[in-house]
């Protein structure tokens, strides 16, 4: 991808929004139980109706922007699979399913692609590396953005690229509050011209030289926005759904013309996870 010369944000616009399809799974069986993050801490207790309706509130706000929403059903000893964007990685008819670093959640992998075998996604590959699929991998309409460092391998990278047949880019994490790409940068708009948002100091420095190459026009969040997940949000092109908390990058994203969406999502961050961690999109 060729650099672009930045402009000023004062002459950017949104794009239009577009409708997406979205798979969640309900925080039924969500709790805190071990430690495989440094948000997760199993002597703070989870409210478990507080959770279920900050993940209603998501499902209910996306059907209401006009988003389709599919649901997996939730399976007892995994109170992680709420987080169903690490589930898979779709793009344009074709699916990587996952393979989890944690034990913990190694078994959500094979429940997750039964549901993509019995909703018709037949141009499946489940991975033979470590693959925390959205969680670590950023569709940008023309390129993957693929995080490693702490969960996703680095070869696993190059097994995305053969099984979905698109380009992939690799970015290094290096904090490991930020454990997952999706912690530290979200897309904005996707196609030719696509915009993201990111934390920089949440990557290595060649990856932050490649992350200002591909994208001089990005959001640039601040540390306050990443410590409480900001940069892990969800976009249509012209809503933002990003915790509520994200008060700079919120209002840098509406200067640029993006109506955004705050939403409470502080009792699911408790497991490190917010908007795009409970969202999994197919993308067409």
């Amino acid at each position: 991808m060729t650099a672009t010369a930045a402009r000023p944000a004062d002459t950017f616009a949104a794009e239009q929004a577009t409708a997406r399809h979205f798979l969640m799974c309900p925080p039924t069986y969500f709790t805190v139980e071990y430690v495989i993050n440094p948000w997760m801490n199993p002597d703070e207790p989870v409210d478990a109706e507080l959770a279920m309706a900050q993940w209603e509130e998501l499902k209910n706000t996306y059907l209401r922007l006009g988003h389709t929403v599919d649901t997996i059903e939730p399976q007892p000893g995994l109170p992680d699979m709420v987080f169903a964007a690490n589930s898979g990685t779709v793009i344009e008819g074709r699916v990587l399913g996952s393979r989890f670093r944690a034990p913990e959640r190694a078994a959500e992998a094979e429940h997750f692609r039964r549901w993509f075998v019995a909703h018709g996604h037949r141009d499946l590959v489940m991975p033979t590396r470590i693959n925390e699929a959205e969680g670590d991998f950023a569709w940008t309409g023309e390129v993957l953005l693929a995080g490693t460092g702490f969960r996703t391998d680095p070869a696993a990278h190059a097994e995305a690229q053969e099984a979905l047949g698109v380009p992939v880019v690799s970015l290094t994490l290096v904090d490991e509050r930020y454990y997952h790409l999706d912690t530290a940068l979200f897309v904005l708009d996707k196609g030719p011209n696509a915009q993201i948002a990111y934390y920089p100091e949440a990557f290595s420095e060649g990856s932050r030289r490649v992350l200002a190459r591909m994208f001089p026009d990005a959001v640039i969040a601040d540390a306050a926005d990443a410590a409480c997940l900001g940069l892990n949000g969800v976009s249509d092109g012209r809503h933002v759904v990003l915790p509520v908390e994200a008060t700079g990058l919120a209002k840098q994203l509406e200067d640029r013309g993006y109506e955004v969406i705050g939403l409470d999502m502080s009792e699911l961050r408790k497991s490190g996870g917010g908007p795009k961690c409970c969202t999994l999109e197919l993308h067409s």
